[in-house]
This record gives C-alpha cells, sequence and structure tokens, in this order.
C-alpha cells in the first residue's frame, strides 16, 4: 500500500504519514504513536492495554510456591555448608593427637622411625 495519496482516517485534510500495522489503516503524524518500535493508531493501542489487563495474573499459590521454591534452595545450600564443615571437623578429629605435639616433628628431622 502506498502513502503517496492516502489521507488521514481522522483527519482527511491532513496526508497520511504512515499505515497501522495492526489495522492497516492510514494516520498523519498526529495520530500514530510508537508502541514497542512500531506505530500504532491509538484505538490498536488500547486493544492492546486492554488485552494485557485481561491476561489472568500470577495465581498467588504459584507465587508461593516460587518463593517457596527458593526457600528451599537457600535451606538446602546452609545443609550443604554445615555438612561440608561438619565433615572437615571430623576428618581433622580423627588425626592422632601425638601428630599435634612439636615431638613428631622432632623424630622425623632426626631420621627416627615413627610407628
Amino acid at each position: 500500500m502506498s502513502l503517496r495519496r492516502e489521507r488521514c482516517i481522522l483527519h482527511p485534510d491532513r496526508e497520511a504519514a504512515a499505515c497501522c500495522p495492526s489495522c492497516r489503516r492510514p494516520f498523519c503524524r498526529e495520530c500514530v504513536t510508537e508502541h514497542d518500535g512500531r506505530l500504532l493508531c491509538a484505538a490498536c493501542i488500547g486493544r492492546l492495554a486492554a488485552a494485557r489487563e485481561e491476561r489472568p495474573r500470577a495465581r498467588p499459590l504459584a507465587v508461593l510456591a516460587r518463593r517457596g521454591g527458593k526457600a528451599l534452595a537457600l535451606a538446602a545450600s546452609a545443609l550443604a555448608l554445615v555438612a561440608f564443615y561438619l565433615l572437615v571437623a571430623l576428618l581433622l578429629g580423627s588425626i592422632p593427637h601425638r601428630f599435634h605435639d612439636s615431638s613428631a616433628i622432632e623424630r622425623f628431622a632426626a631420621g627416627e622411625a615413627g610407628d
């Protein structure tokens, strides 16, 4: 569709500057508005706004489940961290006490065989 000889639907005395991609009618510069990268007429923008309002909103149960999932993931992460530190503590606790005193190092330096 060529806009050379088209006139605005709402203002017949003005040249059409754009065609609305939704309704395909010609409009002047004052009658079209940019919306999401497209030039739309006021009626089509109104229909888009009405369609957005009619969309079902997230149900409270779904929102709660989403929040609950995040809380569960946080609790699982904390539990894994506690389990890791408990395992490290058990491993360190299993080292014999005589390893910690300086006599083991002195015996190693002297070349004595340990038991």
